[in-house]
C-alpha cells in the first residue's frame, strides 16, 4: 500500500509548484525514488491533464558516466537534451542519493567540463519553464541528519508538505523590506560584511522551485561587496566536502578564501571563470523545521535563521549581471547554538541571533510561522 503522504507530495508539486495546466508536457527527472512515488507522480500529473515524460537515473550510473565523458559526448547528449527541454513547459526534479560524496571521484576537470557545455540545459529549464527541484529521504541523508531514518522521513514530509500559500503571504514583510533596502550588513563571529542590494529584485521561495522551501533572496549590488564571511555549515561542492569556508572581499571580488586543508580546491574553484569570484545571490533562510545543517543545500539554505551568499550566476529574476557556470550555495548559520551573529538593514538591526527583532517581522520566527503553515 502507498503510503498517504506521497499523494499530498504529488498534490503539492504537481498543483502547486508547478502549477500544470491541460496540455502540458512535464519532464520528471528521477534518480533513485521509490516507484511508488514515481506512479504517484504520474497520475497526479495526468489527473491534470498533463503529459508526463520520465527519465530515471541513477548516482552510480552517473558516476561512472563522468568519469570517462568526452567533450564530443556531452555536445552530443546536450544538443538533444535541450531540444528535449524545449518541448516542455514544466520539470520536476528528484533526487534520493545514497551517498552524498558519490561524484567524488570524477575529475574536476570532467565536472568543469559538463558544466560548461550543458549550462543553456539548466538555464532553459529556469528561465522557460515552471520548475521544482527536491530531495528524497534516504538513510543516508537521515546519517547526516543524525537522526533513524523513520524519524528524518517523518521530518521530511513535514517541511515538504507544508501549506506554502500561506507561507507565501507571510513573508510579504520581509520582501516588502528587502525592497526598500540599500546597505546591508552581517556581523558575527569570522564575520563582518557589507554591501548593498539597492534596485535588485526581491524574490520569496514559498515552494515553487524547491522542495522544501522558505527563503527570501535577492543578490548584492556586483561591486559592491566589502569585509570577511565564514561560514559555519558544512558544504558540499561536485561531491567534494568543504568545512569553515572564509572569503574576503574587495569592490565585489573574492581576494582570498580558506577552507581548512581545502583551501586549493577552493581556490581552482573560483577560478573557473570571472563570474565566479563574484555573489550572485544573497538569501534569508526561515523554513521553521530546518534548524540543524546535513551537507545537502536544498536543506541547508532554509534553515531557520539562517543566511546564505552564492559565488557565481545570479538568478534572472534578481539579476545584478554576474554571470558565471558555479552557483554555490554557501551558508552560515546565526542562531545561538552556532555562534550568533546580526543582520542589519540601513543600519537598522532587522536579525540578530537568527531571530527577527522588528515588529513586522516577528511572525517570520520558528515559533510563529510554524503554527500558520502547519496543514
Amino acid at each position: 500500500m502507498s503510503d498517504p503522504r506521497y499523494a499530498r507530495l504529488a498534490e503539492v508539486l504537481t498543483g502547486y509548484s508547478t502549477a500544470l495546466r491541460r496540455g502540458d508536457r512535464v519532464w520528471i527527472d528521477v534518480a533513485e525514488i521509490p516507484e511508488d512515488f514515481v506512479v504517484a507522480l504520474i497520475r497526479a500529473v495526468r489527473a491534470r491533464g498533463a503529459e508526463p515524460c520520465v527519465r530515471i537515473s541513477s548516482g552510480r550510473i552517473s558516476r561512472e558516466i563522468g568519469r570517462g565523458v568526452t567533450e564530443a559526448g556531452l555536445k552530443l547528449s546536450g544538443k538533444h537534451e535541450l531540444a528535449w527541454m524545449k518541448t516542455m513547459q514544466a520539470f520536476i526534479a528528484l533526487r534520493g542519493s545514497q551517498n552524498s560524496f558519490e561524484s567524488s571521484d570524477v575529475p574536476a576537470e570532467k565536472q568543469k567540463m559538463a558544466g560548461k557545455i550543458l549550462r543553456p540545459i539548466s538555464d532553459y529549464r529556469i528561465n522557460h519553464t515552471r520548475w521544482v527541484v527536491l530531495r528524497w529521504p534516504t538513510p543516508a541523508m537521515a546519517q547526516a541528519a543524525g537522526m533513524s531514518t523513520e524519524a528524518f522521513t517523518d521530518l521530511y514530509f513535514k517541511v515538504c508538505n507544508l501549506d506554502y500559500r500561506k507561507m507565501s503571504h507571510a513573508v510579504k514583510p520581509l520582501v516588502s523590506l528587502m525592497k526598500r533596502t540599500d546597505r546591508v550588513q552581517i556581523l558575527g563571529p569570522g564575520t563582518d560584511l557589507r554591501f548593498s542590494i539597492r534596485k535588485i529584485g526581491v524574490i520569496p521561495c514559498v515552494g515553487e522551485r524547491n522542495i522544501p522551501d522558505g527563503e527570501v533572496f535577492t543578490a548584492p549590488v556586483k561591486t559592491s561587496v566589502e569585509g570577511q564571511v565564514t561560514f559555519n555549515a558544512p558544504a558540499v561542492y561536485r561531491g567534494m566536502p568543504f568545512d569553515r569556508v572564509c572569503l574576503r572581499f574587495a569592490k565585489g571580488k573574492i581576494i582570498k578564501a580558506t577552507a581548512a586543508e581545502r583551501s586549493r580546491d577552493l581556490e581552482e574553484i573560483f577560478s573557473s571563470d570571472e563570474g565566479a569570484r563574484y555573489v550572485g545571490e544573497f538569501s534569508l533562510g526561515l523554513n521553521p523545521y530546518i534548524r540543524d545543517p546535513i551537507r545537502d543545500i536544498l536543506f541547508d539554505e532554509k534553515i531557520a535563521g539562517s543566511f546564505h551568499f552564492t559565488p557565481g550566476q545570479a538568478y534572472e529574476e534578481a539579476d545584478n549581471g554576474n554571470r558565471s557556470q558555479i552557483h554555490w550555495d554557501l551558508v552560515n548559520l546565526q542562531d545561538r547554538a552556532h555562534g550568533g551573529g546580526k543582520i542589519l538593514f540601513d543600519g537598522k538591526l532587522i536579525r540578530e541571533d537568527g531571530r527577527f527583532v522588528t515588529k513586522e517581522l516577528l511572525g517570520l520566527n520558528p515559533e510563529r510561522l510554524a503554527k500558520v503553515l502547519t496543514v
